[in-house]
């Protein structure tokens, strides 16, 4: 199992707006092609404004088709300009992470491609 980890640290005082827009705009075509959201959090101690999710593929090559998909689709890029509009990420970390043999086992996917 591969675990993508992104973060997002947002502007302060604009984690709301960020959360909105990305409830709206970027999590139904998230969950239509990726599938397997493991969780979304925001930051309450530590980096504040942060916000981060977990994504679960069965490999690299899983995570690229479905992403090379959700990029595809028109809906995307109204997205992307949404967010561009507002302005609102200071930056962005994505890491991978690798489960080790005693991690639970990963769920199903929530949709398929």
């Amino acid at each position: 199992m591969l675990v993508e980890h992104r973060a997002y640290t947002i502007k302060p005082l604009r984690t709301a707006d960020f959360v909105s827009l990305y409830e709206t705009m970027a999590l139904p075509l998230q969950k239509k092609y990726l599938g397997r959201l493991i969780g979304f959090y925001t930051t309450e101690v530590g980096t504040i404004n942060q916000v981060v999710h977990l994504w679960g593929f069965e490999s690299m090559a899983d995570r690229e088709s479905r992403r090379a998909a959700m990029l595809a689709d028109p809906a995307w890029p109204a997205y992307v300009n949404a967010l561009r509009e507002l302005d609102l990420i200071v930056h962005q970390e994505t890491r991978f992470l690798r489960s080790v043999s005693f991690s639970p086992p990963m769920s199903p996917p929530i949709s398929s491609q």
